[in-house]
């Protein structure tokens, strides 16, 4: 019976250390991962084409002209539907 225990404690340290050895493997597995998603991401990032300050100034330009447009729109309808809504109340 005390044969029994020592072949039963023998095999749980064994399998402790596998499990361990397995452990480690998998973070090295995860850390080599990582490494070389971080190489990838330096390799696209080395790919970007940056707009020059020309393009960015016109863009830039562009994008406010297209928010006052908007804005004004918007204003406009505003002011109209709300004559409308006084027209309506008043007339009620």
């Amino acid at each position: 019976m005390a044969d029994n225990k020592a072949k039963d404690a023998k095999n749980a340290n064994k399998d402790d250390a596998k499990k361990a050895l397995a452990k480690k493997e998998q973070k090295k597995k995860l850390t080599a991962r990582m490494v070389q998603s971080v190489k990838d991401m330096k390799g696209e990032i080395k790919k970007i084409v940056w707009p020059s300050r020309k393009t960015v100034l016109n863009n830039t330009v562009v994008v406010i002209a297209v928010m006052l447009l908007s804005a004004a729109v918007v204003g406009g309808l505003d002011y109209v539907l709300m004559l409308l809504v006084n027209l309506f109340l008043r007339g009620a």
